[in-house]
């Protein structure tokens, strides 16, 4: 049995060597938007020594990130529906210029649901990482939790077993933070709570917003 559970490991983690190894190829997927996030700075200078938040569409819909954190400079760079290693590819254009105090990125969520394994996810992270300690290595980085949802429910173990491979990751680098906002987002029958959600059960509303917010407040004071 031991044996078997080896083999599969090893089978795992060398799939997710095996998908960085490949040539990313969605850049012409994203590009009109990146182009659209990055004419915002030709129309407004954005803010210095701010929290950039990045990554996937739970970042994008946070639009009232400047009234949840009063008297934080922030600038918000998600794209719905991107995965990981879109973040990590756009990295150079969206989160380099800015230069920012703190990095809060929400991302991998999407990936598990493309059919991903938990190791694709954390390999992409730790791509993100090494990112950031080339070019910003004293900037400390927050890592939002992949949140349990209503719809996405079924993949969740595959989401939590991501959420705790990341968790282990950060443990070992220098200003990174694993931000868990998970287990506020349950009931007391362990499943999500289906008033923080959207109609979809996906996206969430005000009520879940008001959950990150209170977990990240004291990481952005």
């Amino acid at each position: 049995m031991r044996k078997v559970l080896g083999f599969l490991i090893v089978v795992a983690c060398a799939a997710a060597i095996a998908a960085q190894t490949q040539p990313y190829t969605r850049e012409s997927v994203w590009e009109k938007e990146i182009a659209s996030l990055l004419e915002i700075d030709k129309k407004q200078t954005p803010p210095q020594n701010a929290v950039l938040f990045v990554g996937s569409s739970s970042i994008r819909l946070w639009t009232s990130l400047r009234e949840d954190f009063p008297g934080v400079n922030v600038i918000n760079r998600g794209f719905g529906g991107s995965n990981l290693e879109d973040v990590v590819f756009f990295a150079p254009r969206l989160v380099l210029p800015y230069r920012p105090k703190k990095i809060v990125v929400y991302s991998g969520e999407n990936d598990i649901e493309a059919g991903q394994s938990a190791e694709n996810v954390l390999a992409d992270f730790k791509a993100f990482l090494a990112f950031r300690d080339k070019n910003l290595p004293k900037t400390p980085l927050l890592y939002i939790a992949m949140k349990p949802g209503v719809l996405r429910w079924p993949i969740w173990p595959e989401m939590k077993r991501g959420n705790e491979l990341i968790k282990t990751e950060i443990r070992s680098h220098k200003h990174a933070q694993f931000i868990d906002v998970a287990e506020s987002m349950l009931g007391p029958d362990g499943k999500p709570l289906p008033d923080i959600f959207l109609a979809d059960g996906l996206h969430m509303n005000a009520k879940g917003y008001a959950i990150w917010r209170r977990i990240l407040l004291p990481y952005l004071k």
